[in-house]
């Protein structure tokens, strides 16, 4: 368990009582080292579904600039375009980052750490993939449609990935 100082230089405990309000609410049986592994696994298992997710869009908008339709594009479109491949990329940075971080502590006992923090790098990922597919939707609704349909249909699935991902799971958490 790492103790964190406080201001006065005390340990904090209340990361020691969460642990055991965690464990006496989880009905498994297991040491923190077999949930770090457990942990572990399970995000593992989630990056590689949203990661291929990532990596279609990724390439769809990496190809999209060589194709002849591509000049056709106002120069707001190709902003926004320049955005969306820069969310797209920060998902991919995010997403893949507990890969590296896991590779650079490999064996060194930062298995708790490494959950957290890939924990926290895969909210944000989810976050910018959410944003660059939004951004991409836009970006094409725009080129084939009006600019109300376009932004109808943006703001739908913007608040569907907000919804699903986000909104309904924190008032799950509750």
């Amino acid at each position: 368990m790492t103790r964190f100082a406080t201001p006065a230089g005390r340990g904090d405990d209340r990361d020691e009582r969460d642990e055991q309000d965690e464990a006496s609410q989880d009905p498994r049986q297991e040491s923190v080292a077999q949930r770090a592994d457990r942990n572990i696994a399970e995000l593992v298992q989630e990056l590689r579904v949203v990661g291929l997710g990532v990596q279609v869009l990724f390439g769809f908008l990496l190809s999209l600039p060589f194709t002849n339709r591509f000049t056709h594009l106002s120069p707001g479109q190709r902003n926004l375009y320049l955005a969306t491949i820069v969310l797209a990329a920060v998902a991919t940075a995010l997403l893949l980052g507990p890969v590296a971080y896991h590779r650079l502590v490999f064996r060194q006992g930062e298995k708790e750490s490494l959950v957290r923090a890939a924990n926290v790098m895969a909210i944000a990922g989810l976050a910018a993939v959410g944003l660059a597919v939004s951004a991409a939707i836009l970006l094409v609704t725009d080129f084939v449609s009006s600019g109300l349909t376009a932004a109808l249909i943006t703001a739908f699935v913007t608040l569907l990935f907000a919804g699903l991902w986000f909104a309904l799971p924190l008032a799950r958490r509750r």
